[in-house]
């Protein structure tokens, strides 16, 4: 294996908006902050998997405007390599997100863009590098065939493959076959296996009926309360690691993903990946903003060496 990691999704610029509630239908109300940032899942995965010491090709697709020169910006700074399809003909995407001033919670609403527009064909286009992948790592923002078509392309060439299922979405059961692993939150794998997911004796569960449905492991997030990792052998849940107060969880799920990545192409054992992930998801959430909260492979060891 080469050890690099590929990575499919979508990049959008992120509009975060603090506020100390969501307004209602029809009503305005005083923000208390706004930023404009990087984000979009694969692309805040590409910068957390490069960041955590992983060689990361990124596959998207970007309009020809001022949001494509940031995504083009952020990647350069991270080490990622871009590998881009120009969509002259639509935009680069953007996000909507309120974050909630006292918890760091937030609700999010993504337009794609042009990289809602992401097909079987581009993928099939770099065949070749999602083939020799050590990971491959794909996500629910663009179109699900282009996700299956590198799931398959990944799995035939050796890849070890993973599905962060965000947004959650009926998954086919010939795609679940397809991952080596499966990595949803809460809410994720609640609606996508119908079962409630609120503790980790109810994760295991989800993470069963995943196993059932062809998944070779299932790593289900729990916020707060760690990660579970469950396969045919074990099921370990890890603990979260905390590295200070929470003031945003917009970038957590994906800082987790980044670094199990990184930590899967360089040869960890799974459930040392999965503390590897906490720990990255830990320092994020301690940050604002999504992409640009990413911690590097220093502070990352750091915190793990703590304990």
């Amino acid at each position: 294996m080469s050890g690099k990691i590929v990575i499919l999704g979508i990049f959008v610029a992120d509009t975060a908006h603090r506020a100390e509630r969501q307004p209602r239908m029809g009503e305005t109300i005083l923000g208390r902050s706004f930023a404009l940032g990087p984000g979009g899942k694969g692309s805040n995965q590409s910068v957390a998997a490069a960041r955590a010491g992983g060689t990361v090709h990124f596959i998207t697709r970007l309009g020809r405007d001022a949001f494509a020169d940031m995504a083009r910006a952020t990647w350069r700074d991270a080490g990622v390599i871009a590998e881009v399809s120009e969509d002259t003909e639509s935009y680069t995407g953007s996000a909507h997100i309120f974050i909630d001033d006292a918890t760091g919670e937030n609700a999010i609403i993504v337009s794609p863009g042009a990289a809602g527009r992401i097909s079987a064909a581009d993928v099939e286009a770099r065949a070749a590098l999602i083939g020799g992948a050590a990971v491959f790592v794909t996500q629910l923002e663009q179109p699900m065939e282009a996700a299956r078509r590198g799931l398959e392309i990944a799995r035939a060439g050796g890849a070890r493959t993973i599905l962060n299922p965000a947004p959650a979405a009926a998954v086919p059961a010939e795609m679940l076959a397809l991952c080596s692993y499966i990595t949803p939150n809460e809410s994720e794998a609640a609606g996508i296996t119908g079962l409630p997911v609120t503790s980790v004796s109810e994760a295991r569960k989800a993470a069963e009926w995943f196993q059932n449905h062809g998944v070779g492991a299932a790593v289900i997030t729990l916020g707060e309360k760690g990660a579970l990792y469950h396969d045919a052998t074990q099921s370990v849940h890890v603990p979260a690691c905390a590295a200070g107060p929470v003031v945003e969880t917009t970038g957590a799920g994906d800082a987790f993903n980044g670094a199990f990545a990184a930590a899967l192409s360089r040869g960890d054992d799974p459930v040392a990946a999965v503390r590897f992930g906490c720990a990255a998801a830990g320092i994020s959430v301690t940050r604002p903003g999504a992409a640009q909260s990413m911690p590097d492979l220093a502070e990352i060891e750091a915190l793990l060496a703590r304990g």
